[in-house]
């Protein structure tokens, strides 16, 4: 189905990095990045262009714009959102989300990766010391940073900074010029090695979701499309709020299959039971 064929990487930030060797290797894909395509029109992690829609319509846009642009009926693109982790409390997450669309067989495929590995993060300087603390937790030089003239304005933004000498020689004009100053880490694909491996990790289970075919008609992307919570407590027998099955749906037939025990597991520890440890 895919191979020899033409995909279209949708970057301005080099993804194609990580993600060309994969889709090349697996699906015998010929590669080519839309050069000159300004992904940033879509929204911007500092904000000069706001995202207008969540990361799914945005991706989507980004694949179908991309397709028009060049010409191209295989596409693929990544889209990241950072934040609080949905269960992990006051922990950073990298959200990435990685769509392969096929026009000529009507085919779209998603994977996603949620990942506690991110040096998310900002802070408001007005010394050294808070300088040099920050750059350790950001993983500084290796990851680029970010600094303006404060949180909500974009009045005085660098991007892409990693030298030391021009960040410090920075800092003394921006605590000089404005008395603070507000750095973050930079989250730019290119400029931020943590999510480069995030997204290489998308691109994994895509590749993954791919070969899964469909039992019935054998098209590809036959992928897990709702959680089923509910695994027995191996004490009492109650439904917990542990993981029972996968339920997999193929988009083209519309065919369903149950997983269960995908964890391994038949039963949960007493200790997650809401009824023996409320």
């Amino acid at each position: 189905m895919f191979a020899t064929r033409t995909l279209l990487i949708v970057t301005k930030h080099r993804k194609e990095q990580v993600i060309a060797p994969l889709l090349k290797q697996a699906l015998g894909v010929n590669c080519i990045v839309a050069d000159g395509f300004d992904t940033d029109k879509l929204g911007t992690f500092t904000g000069e262009v706001e995202r207008e829609d969540d990361a799914l319509v945005t991706l989507r846009r980004k694949c179908d714009e991309g397709m028009q642009a060049f010409k191209c009926d295989l596409v693929v693109a990544s889209e990241g959102s950072f934040g609080p982790h949905p269960s992990v409390f006051f922990a950073a997450a990298d959200d990435e989300l990685l769509m392969l669309v096929d026009k000529q067989n009507n085919l779209e495929i998603i994977a996603r990766e949620l990942s506690l590995e991110t040096n998310f993060s900002s802070a408001e300087i007005c010394n050294h010391e808070q300088l040099e603390k920050f750059l350790e937790l950001a993983c500084f030089p290796s990851h680029a940073v970010i600094i303006r003239k404060s949180r909500n304005s974009n009045e005085g933004i660098i991007k892409g900074i990693t030298d030391a000498n021009q960040l410090f020689k920075l800092s003394e004009e921006y605590l000089e010029k404005y008395g603070s100053y507000t750095i973050e880490t930079d989250m730019r694909a290119m400029h931020n090695p943590k999510r480069m491996n995030v997204i290489a990790k998308a691109a994994e289970k895509l590749v993954e979701k791919i070969k899964s075919l469909c039992p019935q008609c054998s098209l590809p992307g036959f992928g897990v499309t709702e959680v089923r919570k509910g695994l027995p407590c191996e004490l009492c027998g109650f439904g917990t709020a542990s993981t029972l099955s996968h339920i997999y749906t193929c988009a083209g037939c519309t065919y369903t299959e149950e997983k269960l025990y995908p964890n391994g597991v038949q039963a949960e520890n007493p200790m997650y039971c809401n009824i023996c440890n409320p």
